[in-house]
Formats: structure tokens, sequence, C-alpha cells
């Protein structure tokens, strides 16, 4: 049965193609968002639907920051310790393989969190 729907699959590239402009445009809206909240140090999504992203200069602790990213603002993040033991703790990983107005809702929510994170990292520095 699910090699009959596999077969169907590849018949829809209409709605293939259609996905894969939402993707493209959730990609650029992350890429030009997340710069801008201070994340600048990012893996390059090439071929994903997500974007790993350097939180270093926030946290040393990224499953501890996705937990609290999560409760404060409802949107889900994969700390990096889920991919990589050994750096992961200083990463984030971000999917955009929702709806366009999902991504849009989420960084409405996401610039405020970290624009105080950043504020406390930058005031920590000084101290």
């Amino acid at each position: 049965l699910s090699q009959f729907a596999g077969l169907a699959a590849m018949d829809c590239e209409d709605e293939l193609e259609a996905n894969i402009d939402v993707y493209r445009a959730n990609r650029e809206l992350m890429l030009e968002a997340l710069p801008a909240m201070g994340l600048r140090s990012i893996a390059p999504p090439d071929g994903a639907f997500y974007i790993y992203a350097d939180i270093g200069h926030l946290t040393n602790d990224s499953m501890a920051f996705c937990e609290k990213l999560v409760r404060e603002t409802g949107v889900a993040t994969a700390p990096g310790v889920d991919f990589d033991p050994v750096n992961g703790h200083r990463f984030i990983r971000f999917s955009f393989a929702v709806s366009t107005p999902e991504i849009e809702d989420a960084l409405s929510r996401l610039k405020p969190f970290f624009a105080a994170r950043t504020e406390e990292s930058q005031e920590q520095q000084t101290a």
C-alpha cells in the first residue's frame, strides 16, 4: 500500500512545487530575522528544512535554553546536543517546515525573547 501511495505522490508536481515555494519563503524570513535577533553564526540551510544557529554568546546549555524558550514563547526548537554531543551545547535548531504564517508568528514571539537574552548577556559582560 505504501508503495502505491509513494507512486501517486510522485505525480503531484504542482503540490510539491507549492511546498517548495513555501519553504523557500520561510527560509528567507528566517535568514533575515535570525541575524537581526543576534544569531549571526548559522549553518547554511542547504537542502534541509532547518537552521542550526550558534547561541554560545547567550548560553552554554542548549537544552535548558530550549526549555526556557518553549515555556516563555510557545516556540519549540531543538537543542544542539540532540545532534552534536561535543559542541551542541552552544547550538539550537529551528525548523521552517511549517506554514509561512506560523513562521511569522514564531518570529514575532522570538524577537522579544532574544532581545532580552542579548541584553542580559551584554550586562553580564560589562559587569
